[in-house]
């Protein structure tokens, strides 16, 4: 019993933050950093969560992030309700565990087969369209929804851009999203952010001010894109010393003089190995010093230090180039390959907001882009951030599946009317359990309904009338007595901005399929896992056992 209460205090902290008029939550750690934010992963993440069943449902919000990247809310929400309407039939109705949990096993596999068969929309030829309304569905709970129409535009054409033939599936396209390069710099609206095709942003700058701001021709559409060669390092540009523990005798103090002279030589021949590679640009992530800095300076190259690895790692993506982490070669000796030089268009220092970012233009590779966010403050570009992050996703999901089912609480209500009609082909105790789980699935419209300030009870029954009609008559005669079709009304979910029914799919209210069939197999599985559960035994943290310790009853 306690298990299920723990679960549902957490599925409560979640609840109003739920749909398109959903409210935020504002988290405070012990230091006084502030979260504001309605993503139901993120505020379970950073809940100190001390109930082992409880932390449960953190977990699974956790997996339907990874997994999915939306839809993180509803799935804590479902698992909660399946466990309360468990729990009622244990204790209430004097039903077996094992009885209840095969029952919600019956129950998911029917729910998922009926997405597939008669909810499931396949889309053979994806257009645009589609992948917008998704991108806007997805948003239109977030901070960024007003101007969801900017944003799904944005979501959708950087993950195409990064769409790249996959290894293991011939013919099969994927979109990995650790390609796409969020970046974020205060200053202007949201609207002004941008998204930087076939080009690339570094959060960096200059490492001197007497190195070129512009190298190549960035804005010369025509020019090759190995105008610019970018050599990417991780290591130290920096004079070299003796390593430790080295001790040198020196007799004549001109013999000082020479070993200081032969340090700063070996750091030139090193810096100009780089430059007769035929580097134009000098990456690091870690420092350069005044000495390289002159030998940089002298040979007109753009250099930036302290950059972030998978930055670097990303830029070497998209221009085609390998992230260089030693210059020593196979024979002991040091050497840089030509090779590893990632080709571009050009490189430009464009100020940004406070600071300074390098803008790379007309990458040779393929595969990375980058997307400058710009809002007022840290918290609204976080939030925007985390917003744009399940636009994504979602729309990865859709381009991968090519599959969508309407959104709005259709599929949950379509689900609870056919499950309930399931039920009564059983004659054992199972029927009560798959009523309990068509009964939980509500869960989600009437949260939506009332998080909206809408009746719940009014438009639920609407809903679920349309819902019953188009399973139960496939046509019906109207008053003019021509045949009307009823299953026009299975794609039929909430407009919670009018509080009336609509068609959700022609609405464009859509979500990729896979993300409704995830959600009800994780917390079916959730739910399953702390039903099974009858009782918590806290172990002796020693690890001795008191009776073999002659500590028993004697």
């Amino acid at each position: 019993m306690g298990n299920v209460t723990a679960a549902i205090a957490v599925a409560n902290i979640v609840k109003s933050s739920l749909g398109p008029v959903g409210l935020d939550k504002m988290l405070v750690d012990e230091i006084g950093d502030v979260i504001i934010t309605n993503d139901g992963a993120t505020i379970l993440a950073q809940l100190e969560v001390e109930h082992p069943a409880a932390r449960l449902l953190v977990d699974l919000a956790q997996v339907q992030d990874k997994e999915v990247g939306d839809g993180t809310t509803s799935v804590v929400l479902i698992a909660a309700e399946l466990l309360k309407k468990g729990q009622d039939l244990i204790s209430k109705q004097g039903l077996h565990p094992t009885t209840v949990l095969a029952g919600y096993r019956l129950a998911v596999k029917a729910a998922v087969s009926y997405i597939k068969k008669t909810l499931l929309v396949p889309v053979h030829s994806l257009t645009d369209d589609h992948l917008l309304n998704a991108a806007r569905t997805s948003m239109s709970s977030k901070i960024i929804g007003k101007e969801g129409d900017f944003f799904a535009k944005l979501a959708v054409e950087a993950t195409q851009s990064v769409a790249m033939a996959s290894m293991q599936q011939e013919g099969k396209t994927i979109y990995p999203l650790s390609a796409i390069h969020i970046l974020k710099a205060h200053g202007k609206s949201s609207v002004e952010s941008y998204l930087m095709k076939g080009g690339f942003c570094l959060n960096a700058q200059r490492a001197s001010q007497g190195m070129p701001t512009l190298v190549g021709l960035p804005d010369d559409e025509s020019a090759s894109t190995e105008t610019v060669k970018i050599a990417m390092l991780d290591m130290n540009l920096q004079k070299h010393r003796m390593a430790m523990g080295i001790n040198i005798q020196v007799k004549d103090a001109q013999e000082i003089e020479n070993i200081k002279q032969r340090e700063m030589d070996i750091t030139k021949e090193k810096i100009q190995k780089i430059i007769s590679a035929g580097a134009n640009v000098v990456l690091t992530t870690k420092g350069m010093d005044d000495t390289c800095m002159k030998y940089f300076v002298e040979a007109g190259i753009l250099c930036a230090r302290r950059v972030p690895k998978e930055d670097l790692r990303r830029l070497a993506k998209a221009t085609g180039g390998q992230l260089v982490i030693t210059m020593a070669d196979m024979e002991g000796e040091e050497s840089f390959d030509p090779e590893c030089l990632g080709k571009c268009r050009g490189v430009k220092e464009v100020a940004v907001g406070d600071g300074e970012m390098l803008h790379v233009y007309g990458c040779h590779g393929k595969g990375a882009s980058t997307i400058v966010l710009r809002g007022a403050n840290d918290y609204m570009l976080d939030e925007m951030d985390r917003a744009l992050h399940d636009s994504l996703c979602v729309v990865k999901r859709m381009l991968e599946s090519n599959t969508l089912v309407p959104g709005g609480g259709a599929v949950e209500v379509a689900l609870s009317v056919y499950l309930q009609d399931y039920a009564t082909t059983f004659d054992t105790r199972e029927q009560l359990a798959i009523e309990a789980f068509a009964e939980a699935l509500l869960v989600i419209p009437k949260t939506l309904a009332v998080n909206a300030a809408k009746d719940s009870a009014d438009l639920l029954a609407r809903l679920r009338s349309l819902h019953a009609k188009s399973q139960t008559k496939k046509s019906t005669a109207d008053e003019d007595g021509e045949e009307e079709d009823m299953t026009v009304y299975k794609t039929y979910g909430l407009d919670l901005v009018n509080g009336t029914i609509r068609d959700n799919l022609a609405a464009g209210v859509v979500e990729p399929a896979m993300s409704k069939i995830k959600s009800l197999r994780f917390a079916t599985e959730a739910a399953i896992t702390i039903l099974r559960i009858d009782d918590r035994i806290q172990t002796n943290p020693g690890g001795t056992n008191p009776l073999a310790a002659g500590g028993g009853p004697r």
